[in-house]
């Protein structure tokens, strides 16, 4: 089995990821009886660092950087799929700190997060990890 397959279903995953996370991150349900909170974070403002900021400016800023990072991750993960098998073995560090990564990112959704960041999260977790493993095997 090759690990270029790996890479690109998990590049896959990254992209809906991203776009999940992007267009979902500053949603609520009135249910959940946050709409005091969110109201208190947008309308609450002060000075840092020369700028007004509220919480909901850090809010957003995080969950858009969140989203670019992941979109990040879906091109490198795209590109290690299209390397030749040779070049991707020698990038050892590189493929296995890319799982890595997503192995924690999957741990801090357990702890953290529901349903849909822990599945695509384990899901890439488990496509970067065979990745890297089928990558170093000798061809």
């Amino acid at each position: 089995m090759k690990a270029a397959p790996f890479y690109r279903i998990a590049a896959v995953l990254l992209l809906l990821f991203a776009l999940a996370h992007t267009l979902g991150f500053r949603q609520s349900d009135p249910s959940w009886g946050v709409d005091g909170l969110l109201a208190a974070m947008r309308s609450i403002h002060f000075d840092l660092q020369g700028f007004r900021r509220s919480y909901w400016d850090f809010f957003v800023a995080d969950g858009y950087s969140v989203g670019v990072l992941f979109l990040f991750a879906a091109v490198l993960a795209w590109q290690l799929g299209g390397l030749p098998p040779s070049t991707v073995a020698g990038m050892r560090a590189t493929v296995w700190s890319f799982a890595l990564c997503f192995a924690v990112m999957a741990a801090v959704s357990c702890v953290y997060l529901f349903i849909a960041p822990i599945v695509f999260s384990i899901a890439i977790t488990a496509c970067l990890t065979a990745g890297a493993w089928l990558s170093g095997k000798p061809k």
